[in-house]
């Protein structure tokens, strides 16, 4: 019996390791950043219990929303991606994107006439990461896509 609990245990722990590479590469979460490497140091301003409160994932639950908002270079990427990593582990549909990525996905959509599946397609994570928004200008067309 012992052989055989550490025979399934083993699978277990394969399948699930294979699962959450799969799930972390669409979702485009790599290189993958966690919360455990974050250096709070370098940013004293972000409350940690709030961050660690957000890694429970239940603004996901409640189908909420987390803006991270700051400088370039202060580590909302780190953090979005670390809760994505988190989420995707909890077995959760992740998908990261940047606004521009977005918005060019969205406008080549509606040019092609496939405006509706790509809006499903969007819509269908239970957490959608927009990263670098305000980098780069948005057209008034990519605008209205985009809302």
């Amino acid at each position: 019996m012992e052989a055989l609990d550490a025979l399934l245990n083993e699978q277990y722990a394969t399948r699930e390791t294979r699962r959450i590479d799969i799930a972390l590469k669409t979702a485009k979460l790599m290189p993958i950043k966690t919360l455990e490497v974050f250096d709070f140091t370098f940013q004293p301003s972000l409350d940690r219990e709030r961050i660690a409160a957000l890694a429970q994932l239940d603004f996901i639950r409640r189908a909420g929303t987390v803006h991270f908002l700051d400088s370039p270079g202060t580590g909302k990427s780190h953090l979005a991606t670390a809760l994505g990593v988190a989420a995707v582990k909890a077995g959760k549909q992740v998908h990261r994107a940047t606004l521009a990525e977005l918005i060019e996905a969205l406008v080549k959509a509606e040019r092609e006439g496939r405006l509706d599946d790509k809006i499903r397609f969007y819509a269908r994570p239970l957490l959608l990461i927009l990263d670098e928004i305000g980098y780069l200008p948005i057209a008034q067309g990519g605008a209205n896509l985009f809302f």
